[in-house]
């Protein structure tokens, strides 16, 4: 654990928040921050825990641990800290890092753009923002090389029968399902119901399909659930799925980015277009076809995600010595079942 109090910035990305962790946390060991991020999730979880749990926290957001980059091209680097585990890389908590730092002075703010890089676990992100009167009121990130395992891999659900799932990498791994598999549209109304699809689809995929990036040791499974809808204008309407069993406020910059890998694949976008993607709640992100690449023998596509953070409040989070809570705690009324999976 740690003796200091920890500051935090309050964020949010088009209504997810991602708050950000400025001050007062413990060094994590490694040499690069994807071995700072599996010791997090393989040796000490005890930060994550203090930062996502109650009391200190609710299931409904991320934190993201600031830390200096351990690359020489890089200005910065995070971790983003969810209550299931550390996760490498997320377009919404980018953004929501991204505005942090300029607008705290933590990186120099240059009007009308100023370029950020940031040090990932999974790679360098360059990020390019619009800054106007001391603000950051935009954010476009190169995301890492996005691309498919699979394109309609059949999956075995126990709640509805074999549904086909596009399996790509966007940042982390995710299992695209169209949402009409489910029998369900992604309107507020239905978030309850989405989430618990998502996440009873998560658990079905265990065993089912092999998952491994071949640069990024760690990374091998399905992060997420991300049901998805085509919209009248072209636009595609997202509803990732998180533990314990919620949805994604924002568009999810991740998402984008594995399904604009999915949509590169099937040639329904080439380099250059550029999809709307829609939250839940109706935020929007862009999602753009920057260039090709390849990753160990996967074809990938370049994603520029676009979006907008606001800074909405400050924080600080003190643990005492005999505090009970300290490494937090899980209840079924928020963790249904999965509480005992802690």
């Amino acid at each position: 654990m740690f003796d200091t109090a920890l500051d935090l910035l309050l964020v949010h990305a088009e209504g997810e928040i991602g708050k950000v962790i400025i001050g007062g946390a413990p060094e994590i060991p490694g040499a690069t921050i994807l071995e700072k991020m599996n010791h997090i999730n393989t040796v000490d979880d005890s930060l994550r825990r203090f930062v996502t749990f109650e009391p200190r926290a609710g299931v409904a957001m991320s934190s993201n641990l600031l830390l200096p980059p351990t690359r020489p091209d890089a200005d910065a680097a995070f971790i983003v800290l969810q209550p299931d585990r550390a996760h490498p890389m997320s377009g919404s908590n980018c953004i929501c890092v991204v505005t942090a730092l300029l607008e705290t002075g933590r990186v120099k703010m240059v009007e009308p753009e100023t370029l950020v890089r940031l040090d990932t676990a999974a790679g360098l992100i360059t990020v390019r923002a619009r800054c106007e009167n001391g603000r950051c009121v935009s954010v476009s990130l190169d995301n890492v090389p996005a691309f498919v395992l699979a394109l309609d891999a059949p999956v075995k659900t126990k709640d509805f029968g074999v549904i086909r799932a596009d399996i790509a990498f966007g940042g982390v791994f995710y299992a695209l399902v169209d949402a009409d598999q489910v029998g369900m549209e992604i309107v507020p109304d239905n978030a309850r119901a989405l989430a618990e699809a998502g996440i009873a689809i998560k658990a079905d995929l265990k065993g089912q399909i092999e998952i491994s990036h071949p640069d990024l040791p760690g990374l091998d499974d399905v992060a997420y659930v991300m049901f998805r809808s085509r919209e009248a204008d072209g636009s595609i309407r997202t509803c990732t799925t998180l533990k314990p069993g919620r949805v994604d406020r924002s568009p999810c910059g991740t998402g984008s980015s594995a399904n604009l890998a999915a949509m590169f694949a099937r040639g329904e976008v080439a380099v250059g277009d550029a999809r709307v993607s829609r939250s839940i709640i109706g935020g929007a992100f862009t999602a753009e076809a920057l260039g090709e690449t390849v990753v160990g023998n996967h074809r990938a596509v370049l994603p520029r995600i676009t979006g907008k953070g606001w800074i909405y409040g400050r924080e600080q989070l003190r643990v005492h010595p005999d505090d009970p809570f300290a490494r937090g705690f899980a209840l079924s009324d928020t963790w249904g079942s999965q509480v005992g999976e802690l």
